[in-house]
């Protein structure tokens, strides 16, 4: 069964899936799935069974509800209601709302309840789908061949967008497991009116149509591609949730607020900009704000540059913006402290020559050999050389001839 969908049911030693191997001319295949396929060894979406070689109590029942994925993120719990002996791996036909759908398991047993109260689904309520059967292998010819209808029938339904002037993109399609009926993802930047579309589409391609809406983020995650930082997108490989990120962050980590770099390939601000802030404002807590004026007999100073882990920040006079003195956090917390009492210091140079530092040599020019222009020089000693011998050459060749 594995085989015919292309799946490999036994784990591989670098945690990667057949169809992500090495293809015949060299270059690697890539299963296109984007951290969703059905391997289980380069899945996001796995969840690690860790009471799966431990046997119920003498008299307790196992949980009736099983956790199925299907294409993409998309996962769902389902009952269990025929009691089928069910492992992760398996590949199974399941009740959708009208006809059924075809999904692998990715979870069984007491873990099912442990994600259920993570996203807040009920096991008692009765809206929960059941589970019909373990999949044919007439069901699986069926989904592998929708499935394979997918690319075909996205280019078709964009066509069909531009020709009817819609402004949105389709982005992704995903068949039910019976073929009966395709979910369209798009994007839009305002309502879209796509009720022709629906019925343009339902003509050309013989089934029901759903259309669903879904953000710039989770188009990336579809999509896939490689960052800035030369990898593939968080979004596409291993992030799950997508929390919000404000410019807050960036002026946190004390980052240029510039758009074209601050964004990610979805448009938005990038994920990553969460990924240490944490650690920011942790280290934030005790340290000066941007905003500290110092007050001395010389003048009021402000704070042009502070860098958080080094504990340093960078003052300079209101009269004198280019000249720069570097003084500790504790050096700025005791200033303050005596501007609160109305003292103020005398300058902020006797702070800042605690902080000198003599920079080490690391690096001697011996030969000359680190200069770029060394190249551009004219070679005029070569030059005369040349003209010298061409001169005695002649001079002897004379000589012989006469």
């Amino acid at each position: 069964m594995g085989k015919i969908l292309g799946f490999s049911q036994t784990k591989i030693q670098n945690m990667g899936c057949n169809s992500c191997s090495t293809g015949k001319d060299g270059q690697p295949k890539g299963c296109k799935n984007n951290g969703t396929c059905g391997t289980d060894g380069c899945n996001k979406l796995t969840v690690f069974d860790w009471l799966s070689n431990m046997s119920l109590p003498s008299g307790e029942k196992p949980f009736d509800i099983v956790e199925v994925r299907f294409k993409n993120s998309r996962k769902g719990f389902f009952r269990n209601t025929e009691n089928l002996a069910l492992s992760i791996g398996d590949i199974v036909a399941t009740q959708a709302q009208s006809g059924h759908d075809i999904g692998m398991i990715t979870l069984t047993g007491e873990l099912v309840k442990v994600q259920m109260k993570k996203k807040k689904v009920d096991p008692k309520a009765d809206d929960i789908l059941k589970l019909y059967r373990k999949a044919s292998q007439k069901d699986i010819d069926i989904w592998q061949k929708s499935r394979n209808r997918e690319e075909e029938i996205k280019k078709r339904s964009r066509e069909i967008a531009i020709i009817l002037k819609l402004q949105m993109k389709i982005s992704d399609v995903e068949f039910q497991g019976d073929g009966s009926k395709a979910t369209f993802y798009y994007t839009a930047e305002e309502r879209v009116d796509f009720r022709q579309l629906i019925k343009d589409m339902a003509k050309a391609f013989g089934i029901r149509i759903e259309m669903r809406q879904i953000g710039y983020r989770q188009e990336a995650q579809r999509l896939g591609g490689i960052g800035s930082c030369g990898r593939e997108l968080c979004c596409s490989t291993w992030l799950t949730d997508f929390r919000s990120v404000s410019t807050s962050a960036a002026r946190y980590q004390q980052l240029s607020l510039n758009p074209q770099k601050l964004a990610g390939q979805c448009g938005k601000l990038k994920c990553c900009l969460n990924y240490e802030l944490d650690l920011y404002l942790e280290a934030l807590k005790d340290f000066p704000p941007q905003d500290t004026k110092l007050f001395t007999e010389k003048g009021m100073a402000f704070c042009q540059k502070s860098d958080i882990f080094k504990s340093k920040l960078w003052f300079s006079y209101k009269d004198e913006p280019a000249n720069w003195h570097m003084l500790s956090k504790e050096q700025v917390i005791e200033i303050v402290a005596k501007n609160k009492k109305k003292e103020k210091v005398v300058s902020l140079e006797e702070y800042a020559l605690d902080n000198v530092v003599e920079e080490k040599v690391v690096f001697e020019n011996v030969v000359g050999q680190d200069s770029l222009t060394r190249f551009d020089r004219p070679k005029r000693r070569n030059k005369r050389n040349r003209n010298k011998n061409r001169r005695n050459n002649n001079r002897k060749r004379r000589q012989k001839n006469a």
